[in-house]
C-alpha cells in the first residue's frame, strides 16, 4: 500500500469516527432542546425558573456548536480521504471555520452563561450548608442542655439518658456540678412547649440556677430567686418544672426543692420514697414560695431523677406512670446508675405501644 492510499484509510477511519461523535452529540442537542423548550414554557406559565431556562438553552447551544465541529471534521476528513488532490482537502477543512465562526460569534454569551452556572451552584451549595447547619443546629443544642458526657465527681456513680422526642428543639435540661468543697448540684427540669422558645428559656433557666445555687445554700431559696426573674420576663405561656438538689458530703445530708417536677425517687436502707414537689411550677405565681426537705446521705443511696416524658409513655389511654419507675427501681436498687437509666427508658418504650413524642430525660446518682 502506497502512502497516498495509507493516508486515505486513516482520513477515512478518522471521518468516520468524527460522523459517529456527530450523531451522538446531535441527539443530546435534540433531548437538551426539548428540555429547554418544556423549561420554558412551564415559565411562561409559572413566571419562575427564568435562571433555569436560560441555563438549559446555553447547554443545548454548547451541544449544537460541538455537533457542527465533528460534522466539519467529518467533512473535512472525507474530502482528504477521497480527493484526488491536496487543494480539495485544503478546501474540505474550511468548512470547520463554521463551528469556529459560532464560537467567537456566541463566546461572551457562553462565559457569561457559564458564570450563571457557576453563581447557581454557588447558591446551591450555600442552602445545602443551610440544611445541613438547620440539621444540627437541634442536636448541638440538646447537647448543651443534656450533655452526653457529665463531670466524673469522686464519691458519686452518675448514669444519664437523653432520649429526643418528635419535636425539632429540645425542652428537657439536667446539670450536674461540683458547687463547692463537698457540694455537689444535681438539676432536672422540663419547659413547657415545643421549638426555638421553650428552648431556649431552658438553657437560661438551666446556667441561671448555677448562679442562683451558688448564691444560695438552700435550693428553695434558689429557685424563689429564678421564679422571680423568670416570671419578670413576662412569658406567662411557659412554665417551667424542676427539681434541684444539693449533695453536702461534709455533714452527710441531701436537701432538694421542687417546682411542680414529678417525683425524684430516692432509694435508701432498703426504702423507696417518693421526694415530691415543694413548690408551683416556675412562671406560674411571680410571688410563689418554695420549700425543701433534708434527707440523710450515706453509701449506696441513689437518687433518680427524670422528666415527664418518661412517666407519659402511653399504652392506649394507660400511662407508665410513677409507680412503674419505682417499680424497676425496686426490682434492681444496686445495679449501675448507668444501666438502670437505660433499664427505665427500655421499659417506657416496651410499654408504649407507639413512639414516644416528647422528650426523655433520666438522671441517676448514687452514694458510693
Amino acid at each position: 500500500m502506497t502512502m497516498t492510499m495509507a493516508v486515505r484509510t486513516v482520513l477515512g477511519i478518522v471521518s468516520l469516527a468524527c460522523a459517529i461523535a456527530a450523531i451522538v452529540w446531535g441527539r443530546s442537542s435534540r433531548r437538551l432542546q426539548r428540555a429547554w423548550r418544556r423549561i420554558a414554557g412551564d415559565v411562561s406559565v409559572s413566571g419562575a425558573g427564568a435562571d433555569a431556562a436560560e441555563l438549559a438553552r446555553s447547554s443545548f447551544r454548547k451541544e449544537v456548536h460541538a455537533t457542527l465541529l465533528y460534522v466539519a471534521l467529518a467533512f473535512g476528513a472525507l474530502v482528504g480521504a477521497v480527493a484526488p488532490t491536496h487543494a480539495w482537502w485544503a478546501l474540505a477543512f474550511v468548512g470547520a471555520l463554521l463551528p469556529v465562526g459560532v464560537t467567537m460569534r456566541y463566546g461572551p454569551r457562553f462565559l457569561a452563561e457559564a458564570r450563571m452556572a457557576e453563581q447557581r451552584v454557588q447558591l446551591e451549595r450555600r442552602a445545602e450548608e443551610v440544611l445541613a447547619q438547620e440539621q444540627l443546629a437541634p442536636l448541638r443544642w440538646a447537647a448543651r442542655l443534656a450533655p452526653a458526657e457529665l463531670p466524673e465527681i469522686e464519691g458519686f456513680q452518675v448514669g444519664r439518658v437523653y432520649e429526643a422526642g418528635a419535636g425539632v428543639m429540645a425542652g428537657d435540661f439536667y446539670d450536674l456540678y461540683e458547687n463547692g468543697p463537698h457540694r455537689l448540684a444535681a438539676v432536672i427540669g422540663d419547659v413547657s412547649g415545643h421549638g426555638i422558645e421553650p428552648s431556649i428559656t431552658a438553657f437560661q433557666v438551666k446556667y441561671l440556677l448555677r448562679v442562683f445555687l451558688r448564691q444560695y445554700r438552700d435550693p428553695a431559696q434558689a429557685l424563689e430567686e429564678l421564679n422571680a426573674v423568670m416570671s419578670a420576663q413576662g412569658r406567662g405561656e411557659e412554665f417551667v418544672s424542676l427539681v434541684a438538689v444539693v449533695f453536702d458530703t461534709s455533714v452527710g445530708t441531701l436537701r432538694y426543692a421542687s417546682a411542680g417536677h414529678p417525683p425524684a425517687w430516692w432509694w435508701s436502707e432498703g426504702d423507696v420514697r417518693a421526694l415530691r414537689a415543694t413548690g408551683p411550677l416556675l412562671t406560674l405565681d411571680p410571688h410563689a414560695g418554695y420549700g425543701s426537705r433534708e434527707l440523710d446521705l450515706g453509701p449506696g443511696d441513689l437518687l433518680l431523677l427524670y422528666t415527664d416524658g418518661l412517666a407519659e409513655a402511653r399504652d392506649g389511654e394507660q400511662f407508665f406512670g410513677e409507680e412503674r419507675i419505682a417499680g424497676v427501681l425496686r426490682r434492681d436498687p444496686g445495679q449501675d446508675a448507668s444501666q438502670l437509666c437505660k433499664s427505665l427508658l427500655e421499659a417506657a418504650q416496651d410499654f408504649a405501644t407507639g413512639p414516644i413524642t416528647d422528650d426523655i430525660a433520666i438522671l441517676a446518682i448514687r452514694r458510693v
